[in-house]
């Protein structure tokens, strides 16, 4: 790969030539924890059950890639939600949860230019409908909480349509998202933060990294490091 040019302060590129034009793309796909919202909500989650440090250290851990099997690792971080509440999580959404600065314009922008919004993450559907509501995005994927009697399991429940929501998931629904569209992959942006981004991000024709863990940063052809979502718009143009 070609070596990482200082575009703007704060924004690095490398592998391409900017400014490329938003009509090239057909569809963006993005994170949402950490990258679309400010928040890990597994980790806010688990503060009701007095281990946020715990899991969030999990956490951490694998978005820098250092633990491989994310499934195993969610499905760790899950069992020790169980008994939190669902009011509990209700709170976390309304007093915790805000868009990161930048995400409604971009969003918008890109609706306004014909593109489609993917939302994939390995999070959970209590959060992930939320914000497709909020920003009007046009699919969803991601893990679905069991609840009984009001208050977590500390169990996911299997979805008919595919395993827990991991890096790989979200490759593969990137990739069947462009073929239901009769688009080349080429016409993607993939934006996320963490390890487990990668593959869909490896994929897609550009690569963004947001405010992300080092791996994420080395291999994105586009690297926001300061600043807003938006930011992209300096690099692919309206």
């Amino acid at each position: 790969m070609t070596p990482t040019t200082e575009y703007a302060p704060g924004l690095t590129i490398q592998g391409f030539t900017a400014p490329l034009g938003l009509s090239h793309f057909k569809l963006i796909a993005f994170d949402m924890d950490s990258t679309l919202i400010n928040i890990e909500c597994v980790d806010e989650i688990a503060d009701a059950a007095g281990r946020k440090a715990e899991v969030a250290a999990i956490t951490e851990a694998a978005m820098r890639g250092e633990i491989t099997d994310f499934k195993e690792s969610l499905r760790q971080r899950v069992a020790l939600l169980k008994g939190v509440t669902v009011a509990h999580m209700q709170q976390v959404l309304q007093e915790r949860l805000q868009l990161n600065p930048g995400a409604a314009n971009l969003v918008k922008t890109c609706k306004a230019a014909g593109m489609k919004v993917l939302l994939v993450s390995g999070g959970f559907t209590y959060f992930t409908d939320h914000v497709r509501d909020v920003l009007g995005i046009d699919w969803t994927r991601s893990n679905v909480l069991e609840v009984a009697n009001g208050e977590l399991t500390g169990r996911m429940v299997d979805q008919a349509w595919g395993d827990i929501c991991d890096g790989e998931e979200k490759r593969k629904t990137l990739l069947e998202t462009c073929l239901m569209m009769g688009i080349s992959p080429d016409q993607a942006i993939a934006m996320g933060d963490g390890a487990n981004d990668l593959p869909m991000m490896g994929v897609a024709g550009l690569s963004v990294a947001y405010h992300a863990k080092p791996k994420v940063r080395e291999q994105a052809m586009v690297a926001i490091n300061e600043g807003g979502l938006d930011r992209l718009l300096e690099v692919v143009r309206p």
